[in-house]
């Protein structure tokens, strides 16, 4: 069957931890390890309900104050520092413009609700046909609904989709449901992978 739609994550795929350091500096300064205040700020309580839109963003960075013991005002600091080393992947943004219009290109993402302002201010909300944020939707990967609302989006089935993600257990969610799916680690590697299951199923 052909691929008729194309499904990208965010964090850990578009937008990737590229240098470490300031996390790193900002984990010792604390008296955290660097899993630790990834903990904090990803896996937390405040973190799961802000990502299922059932506490807004707002409320998470104030949780993450409390638990390491700063003002809410030295939580926007630490917030920067925590996110210094993130890079935009421009290249597999222009990659992804490059499938349009043949493919009909979303996001899925377990996201706070400031995902859809930060794209749209970094300047490429115009590479998706459609965004499903977790924070918006009230659902999250790798639970199958979320995969079903963003296939309704466009109209395909799963086997129509192709989906990356840098979680496995994302992926294997993804696949649960048939949709074929690429385990992203590697972003070149990602991407031959992307264009030979294109090229056969074109």
């Amino acid at each position: 069957m052909t691929i008729r739609a194309v499904y990208f994550d965010f964090g850990g795929v578009l937008v990737r931890t590229e240098d470490k350091e300031p996390r790193t500096r900002l984990a010792e300064r604390l008296g955290l390890s660097y899993r630790e205040i990834e903990g904090v700020v990803f896996t937390s309580e405040s973190s799961r309900l802000a990502s299922i839109g059932k506490i807004p963003e707002e409320a998470h960075w104030q949780a993450c104050a409390q638990a390491l013991g700063v003002s809410r005002q030295e939580m926007d600091a630490i917030g920067q520092e925590f996110f210094a080393g993130d890079a935009i992947d421009t290249g597999l943004l222009d990659t992804i413009r490059s499938l349009r219009p043949q493919y009909k290109v979303g996001l899925i993402s377990n996201a706070w609700s400031g995902l859809r302002a930060y794209i749209t201010r970094n300047g490429f909300a115009d590479i998706f046909d459609h965004m499903v944020i977790s924070a918006e939707v009230g659902m999250m990967k790798p639970e199958p609904q979320i995969y079903y609302h963003a296939l309704e989006q466009f109209g395909v089935t799963p086997q129509e989709s192709v989906f990356l993600d840098d979680f496995q257990e994302n992926i294997t969610g993804a696949q649960a449901i048939g949709i074929n799916a690429i385990h992203f680690t590697d972003p070149q590697q990602a991407l031959q992978q992307l264009k030979s299951m294109l090229n056969s199923q074109a």
